[in-house]
């Protein structure tokens, strides 16, 4: 015991002679000395962290040998925990430069009295040297680089700078470090706001974090911090009241997991941009941790072996704004590791909007134009309806509702699978053929690898007036450019909308504001159901990730109610868009009698020369007809090849049928970007975009 004391006792005299040196700064050889030290470099390998587009934690990563230690900035921690600190470890930390000399007689002093260390002297500054460089200040030589490299830490760095150093590496315990790990792991909560119990704990843990981790020591754990109470009642910093208040607060008994939110989407980024310590993605944290919840429930309630996966986007801005890629990332009987919004699966019926609408945008079919629903092939490809049952004549609205194949088939023989394909990829999904085959019509009723994220760019690109969607997830990428592809006419993509708000719902579920569509692939392998309002774009997934066969698997019962509770767990809804200029409404009879009946052309080909084209005016023409002059010439058009009658439509708007002549003269309304169609007695139609002032 003599010799500890004794060789204690040369340690802090050694330390005190340093401190009145340092104190008085005017020895030219210890100034010499200080200057020549090299102090630690204030780098510090953090945990890489996942934010949500407000800054929220979604999910940190383990630092180095497996460490929390989470980044922070000094302003955003409760104040009253640097206040507390400093009045319990280094009371004249702003005054100092370094090294406290008043300090370090103290503990001396006490030690002399005491036969023992009872408090080490030692500034915020010292402690940062021995946490960053690791060595031992129980001799002589480590005592004196403390101080040293302290005095020169301190030449170099802010006194801010420190203290952020210092509370991004003290330990709290474990494996955790920095006061911010240590508020989620005791607490379950950010450092901003802290009870006077929580920001005294915390002042107390480093001292000696592994014999007063609250989770293996409560009462010792509870002695410290009433000792750091005590201290602060003693400074005026704590009335009586707020002590005593403060110590009946328990010390929270067991360590609190950290947040593990949109894991897949997480792994993703930090593995695709390795040494980026903060990713700040579009996610909403709140929603985020909802539609987590409501995929294990509605997997749960599927079956033992069934998955689910959610995207939600604001197709406005393709903001990602919820990634849910499993019902649970650890649940091993569902492969809770596949992230089922990137798997490539079969998308049964989900693309037939895309197909009507690609019908709409060629001028050979209407909302309420009819087409047949009964037993066809198409060379040798014979597809059936789900239920094998056919409605006979129906119009291409109802068609849609109620997901028949058969008409779906004829439009997407009458559009061509190229370009459907074509579609697909200016919306900017990634389609996967079978084989690399060249597409056919199968693909039209799921015969095609798609994802779901996939999907959610498709549908997005309809939701968003036909223009494609650049979904992302970073908070800093760039948003909308305003040179997004269009998919779509605006008017046909309205026209979905329209059709697909009055798709029949779940049972159970009231009729909203939603425009959805659902699907079931192949052997009920995967059960789909995709929707949007005014502002958001829901995707939903079900299935085995193995892609077994689960029997009576269909959306509209295992996905579309998820769908519909994800849109009641949305804060804002918006109301579908209104018509745009140029749509038709009209009753079937009152249609233009091309667009009447949607015409198949069954396995015939047809002869180029029967396609009609617009020969005049040319494809992006500026027309000069003094329209805003005195005199307003009119426009003549003209079409060749094709067969009579001829409808033209300006903006989807019938504006002349000539029996048998191809010429025609219009006057336009006004100036501006037209978009001229024909169509022939056949339904074949050709389309132009021009310009006219």
């Amino acid at each position: 015991m003599a010799t500890r004391i004794s060789k204690n006792l040369r340690i802090s005299l050694i330390a005190v002679l340093l401190a009145g040196l340092s104190a008085g700064a005017s020895l030219v050889g210890f100034e010499a000395l200080v200057n020549a030290t090299d102090p630690p470099e204030l780098t510090i390998e953090k945990s890489t962290i996942v934010l949500d587009r407000e800054g929220r934690l979604l999910r940190p990563f383990v630092a180095a040998e497996g460490r929390w230690r989470l980044p922070f900035v000094l302003g955003d921690l409760d104040p009253k925990l640097v206040e507390m600190l400093l009045t319990f470890e280094d009371r004249r930390f702003r005054e100092h430069r370094g090294v406290d000399p008043r300090a370090l007689v103290r503990a001396f002093l006490q030690m002399l009295t005491s036969g023992r260390i009872v408090s080490g002297g030692s500034t915020i500054s010292m402690q940062l040297v021995r946490l960053l460089e690791g060595g031992s200040t129980r001799n002589v030589q480590g005592k004196l680089r403390q101080i040293l490299a302290a005095l020169a830490l301190e030449r170099r760095n802010s006194k801010d700078e420190i203290m952020e150093a210092y509370l991004t590496l003290a330990p709290y315990g474990g494996n955790i470090e920095g006061v911010r790990s240590a508020s989620l792991a005791w607490f379950g909560k950010e450092p901003r706001r802290l009870t006077i119990a929580e920001a005294a704990l915390l002042v107390a843990l480093p001292q000696a974090p592994e014999a007063r981790r609250p989770d293996r020591n409560t009462d010792a754990a509870r002695r410290a911090r009433n000792r750091v109470l005590a201290r602060l009642l003693q400074a005026g910093l704590l009335n009586a009241e707020e002590e005593a208040a403060a110590r009946r607060e328990p010390v929270p008994a067991r360590r609190r997991p950290f947040p593990k939110l949109a894991p897949h989407l997480s792994e993703r980024l930090v593995r695709a941009h390795p040494g980026i310590e903060e990713h700040r993605t579009t996610l909403d944290k709140g929603l985020q941790q909802r539609l987590e919840l409501l995929a294990q429930e509605r997997a749960e309630a599927l079956g033992s072996r069934l998955s689910v996966a959610i995207l939600v986007v604001n197709h406005q801005t393709g903001d990602i704004l919820a990634s849910v890629g499993s019902a649970g990332l650890l649940d091993e009987g569902r492969e809770g590791f596949i992230d089922m919004t990137r798997a490539v699966r079969s998308p049964g019926s989900t693309l037939k909007p895309l197909i009507y609408g690609l019908g709409f945008d060629m001028g050979i079919a209407h909302p309420e134009s009819l087409i047949e629903d009964r037993p066809t092939g198409f060379a040798r490809y014979v597809p059936a309806n789900f239920d094998r049952e056919f409605q006979g004549t129906v119009t291409v609205r109802r068609a849609l509702q109620l997901s028949l194949n058969i008409p779906a088939v004829k439009m997407l023989e009458a559009v061509g699978p190229a370009r459907l394909l074509s579609r697909l990829r200016r919306a900017g999904a990634h389609a996967v053929l079978p084989d690399m085959s060249p597409p056919g019509l199968a693909i039209g009723l799921g015969g095609i690898g798609l994802t779901l994220t996939d999907l959610t760019r498709i549908f997005a690109a309809i939701a968003n007036d036909g223009r494609a969607v650049t979904l992302r997830e970073y908070l800093d990428d760039e948003g909308k450019s305003g040179r997004e592809k269009r998919v779509l006419d605006e008017r046909s993509a309205w026209y979905l909308g329209s059709i697909l708000s009055g798709a029949p719902v779940p049972a159970g579920v009231p009729k909203g504001n939603i425009a959805f569509k659902t699907g079931t692939s192949y052997g009920y392998r995967d059960a789909w159901a995709l929707g949007f309002d005014g502002r958001y774009l829901v995707g939903v997934w079900s299935g085995r990730p193995d892609a077994a066969p689960i029997a009576g698997l269909v959306g509209i019962d295992a996905a579309a109610p998820i769908l519909f509770d994800t849109f009641t767990r949305i804060a804002d809804p918006a109301p579908l868009p209104a018509a745009p200029p140029g749509v038709l409404i009209a009753a079937t009879a009152d249609l233009p009698p091309p667009l009447q009946r949607v015409r198949g052309s069954g396995s015939q080909e047809i002869d180029g020369s029967s396609i009609p084209e617009i020969a005049y005016p040319p494809e992006g023409a500026r027309l000069e007809l003094g329209i805003t002059g005195k005199t307003e010439n009119p426009l003549a058009l003209k079409v060749r090849n094709g067969s009579p009658p001829f409808t033209w439509f300006a903006d989807g708007t019938p504006i002349d049928r000539k029996t048998f002549s191809r010429t025609s003269l219009w006057r336009p309304d006004g100036g501006g970007f037209l978009s001229l169609s024909v169509v022939d007695g056949h339904g074949l139609s050709s389309r132009v975009s021009i310009f006219v002032e």
